[in-house]
């Protein structure tokens, strides 16, 4: 009798367990949707899963705004910069192979690899292409203001100047991730988006997983939205294939689940393993120390004692506990993969709306509802911190504009403005007039219509309306002729 009162309360106490948790995943369910409307997000991916099971797989919203298409589990979305981790996972399985060791030099496997410096040229190192820390800052102009190839955007960043020297700071940076799958290519003689499909993807049974866009062709599919004039407007999409191995993955929630279990049990799926264990425990290892400049704002609600960066992962302290993380952002899309690796607790968030930190909040809240404890609600409070934070950007443009001076005129005439500008780095500037306005066009990719300012600078919106506004300011020389133009911190000199 004593037994089967003991298993009796054992049975309850796991039923008990389990509806619990049952609740408890009923709540987070619901406050995803109250978050989402909170944020006024079209629509939301969500997967959560913990100890090798998935709690929640589903979809919140539409697909796209004014359209009845909900989104669900399957639905593809903008993996964007979380693709980082399974570049660097590719590059993991090569090192357990032996085929290349993380310290080795680039030059090693690249011998046209060059960069402005000759020393960090030759001292860059593998492991270094994950870490944002070579010296060389943002670079994303090579693939958002050109319509330049793979290898030309590599071969340009020998022009690129440093911004602080080798591995003395860190500035987040895409250019090297696509270095990286160069390497990977090299090595194991497959493009990368190959050998991701064929040594991740398949093996997971990540289905509905597409290493670039342009292999996308399904209906079910979310649109990109941006706050236009203050509405929220779907946008043109953004295709990051060109730095593929940096962010241009396309996935869905319940493939992104299959990830999530994979990564958090030191790479294992059914049927084997990606990487050795050692290898996995060297990806999350802490490699360089995030300032707090260049980490999230979100800081300044969790209050991490430290901040680091491993191969593809934010990382940071959490009740005690550590996190991994990264975000992906494109145009309209967002996504984040956060995990509690101690707690086996990983969730991944997929959003079609640009820069909606409900992400961050669903993180937070899901690593308290299932590992940590606690009801805060992140949504409300992160809301408050990225609506103030917009205020304060739309402040600056307003003190900005109040300093325009009235009342003066260019220094020559609108037509003598017009010409062709060049940059070595930055390409080719066309400027034309139209009537009372300057049209901007650079690289045949970017265009703004300005209007006079003041003086010789001009401004007005790009074509791209959820770009914002941007300035031109010209240069006279000592003639009295526009030599010069300054645009988006590009500088270009005219042709004569």
């Amino acid at each position: 009798m004593k037994k089967l009162f003991f298993v009796f309360i054992f049975l309850s106490a796991f039923i008990a367990e389990g509806q619990t948790l049952e609740a408890r995943v009923k709540e987070f369910d619901a406050y995803i949707e109250k978050s989402r409307i909170l944020f006024q997000i079209p629509g939301i991916s969500v997967a959560v899963v913990k100890d090798g099971k998935v709690l929640l797989s589903k979809g919140y919203g539409v697909r796209e705004l004014g359209k009845p298409e909900p989104v669900n589990g399957q639905t593809l979305f903008a993996c964007a910069s979380t693709t980082k981790a399974m570049t660097a996972t590719c590059m993991a399985m090569l090192v357990d192979e032996g085929k290349v060791k993380w310290d080795d030099p680039v030059l090693k496997y690249l011998p046209d690899f060059q960069l402005y410096d000759p020393y960090v040229t030759r001292e860059l190192k593998i492991r270094d292409l994950f870490t944002h820390n070579s010296g060389v800052g943002n670079a994303d102009f090579f693939w958002s203001t050109m319509r330049i190839s793979s290898d030309e955007i590599l071969s340009q960043m020998k022009l690129v100047k440093p911004s602080y020297s080798l591995r003395s700071d860190f500035i987040y940076q895409n250019i090297f991730y696509q270095f990286a799958g160069k390497v990977i290519e090299k090595v194991s003689g497959m493009p990368w988006e190959v050998f991701i499909q064929k040594r991740i993807f398949d093996p997971l049974k990540m289905t509905r997983t597409y290493p670039m866009l342009k292999l996308v062709n399904d209906v079910n599919q979310s649109s990109p939205h941006h706050f236009v004039n203050n509405k929220i407007t779907i946008i043109q999409r953004t295709s990051a294939d060109v730095i593929g191995p940096a962010g241009s993955v396309w996935s869905c929630a319940d493939d992104m689940g299959k990830w999530a279990m994979c990564m958090l049990d030191s790479s294992k799926y059914a049927g084997g393993r990606l990487v050795k264990a050692a290898t996995w425990n060297e990806l999350f290892k802490p490699q360089v120390i995030v300032p707090a400049n260049q980490f999230y704002p979100t800081m300044q609600l969790t209050k991490p004692n430290w901040t680091t960066y491993s191969l593809g992962w934010f990382q940071q302290d959490y009740k005690g506990m550590k996190v991994n993380f990264h975000t992906g952002s494109l145009a309209g899309e967002t996504a984040i993969h956060g995990q509690l690796p101690e707690s086996k607790l990983g969730i991944y968030v997929f959003g079609n709306l640009d820069h909606a930190e409900v992400r961050h909040a669903l993180m937070f809240r899901a690593f308290d509802a299932f590992a940590l404890g606690g009801v805060k609600d992140w949504s409300n409070e992160f809301n408050t911190l990225y609506t103030k934070r917009n205020e304060a950007a739309e402040q600056e443009v307003k003190n900005f504009e109040s300093k325009r001076i009235m009342n003066t005129r260019p220094s020559v005439d609108m037509a003598a403005y017009a010409g062709t500008y060049t940059d070595p780095l930055f390409g080719e500037l066309i400027i034309t007039q139209q009537e009372n306005t300057l049209v901007c066009t650079l690289n045949n990719v970017v265009k703004a219509t300005l209007e006079h300012w003041h003086y010789d600078t001009f401004r007005g919106s790009f074509e791209k309306l959820w770009w914002g506004k941007t300035n031109a300011t010209f240069t006279l020389n000592t003639q009295g002729k526009v030599s010069k133009v300054g645009f988006e911190g590009m500088e270009f000199r005219r042709v004569p």
